[in-house]
């Protein structure tokens, strides 16, 4: 193990900074969210999905309620199973180590090329795209849950409780997506890095900056981005 760390101190350093600036970009996602909720595509999120449930529940929208967790369901299960084709993916190509790591590393200036090294990566990925498939799995029985409580008759003496319950599975629901994509996003450098561990540092910067942008809430029609 010293021998192998030692060997590829290079590509290793490099995913400790990528790992490290995602971690820090999140903590500062935090403290921006703290300071003022309205920025937040999230916190935005989470107050709609609250009056939606409201609404649903206390107008008996029941047709709405189907459609809308239908397709939230779909897209769920849709990113689900690509995670699982990926998976299948991903270990086709560990049992190609020795043909292939040579031709990715073609352009690698600073790593040190072996099938050791090839095989640390895609485990990297493994995993990755392992808690991809978990997350989403998660949302879709959340989802399957909700369809039942959400259609339940209100008690007057129990309204809030009830529409409570719903919000919560419904905000669990969404922060379990939420996971499911940034773990795909973080795909695209780990993907980068079997190329070498330059590529895995400009990618890993390049998704920041766009998740930067993507994580503000909007504030007119124009800023598409947030």
């Amino acid at each position: 193990m010293p021998d192998f760390i030692a060997t590829h101190a290079t590509d290793l350093l490099s995913f400790a900074l990528s790992a490290a600036a995602i971690y820090f970009y999140q903590l500062y996602l935090r403290w921006r969210t703290r300071r003022d909720p309205a920025s937040s595509a999230q916190d935005v999120m989470l107050a709609a999905r609250e009056a939606w449930v409201a609404s649903v529940m206390r107008e008996r929208r029941d047709i709405l309620a189907v459609q809308t967790l239908r397709n939230s369901t779909m897209s769920a299960s849709f990113m689900a199973s690509t995670a699982v084709l990926l998976i299948i993916g991903v270990l086709t190509l560990s049992a190609q180590g020795d043909k292939l790591s040579g031709t990715w590393h073609s352009l690698n200036f600073l790593g040190h090329v072996s099938a050791e090294m090839w095989l640390f990566k895609l485990l990297m990925m493994l995993f990755d795209l392992l808690l991809v498939f978990f997350a989403f799995s998660m949302s879709v029985r959340l989802f399957h849950h909700i369809g039942y409580s959400i259609n339940v008759p209100l008690d007057r003496e129990l309204e809030r409780i009830q529409i409570g319950h719903v919000v919560a599975q419904m905000n669990r629901a969404g922060v379990f997506y939420r996971i499911g994509m940034r773990a795909y996003y973080f795909t695209v450098p780990l993907l980068f890095w079997l190329f070498g561990p330059l590529f895995l540092l400009g990618a890993t910067a390049l998704l920041i900056f766009f998740l930067y942008h993507l994580d503000r809430a909007p504030r007119s029609d124009a800023d598409l981005m947030g």
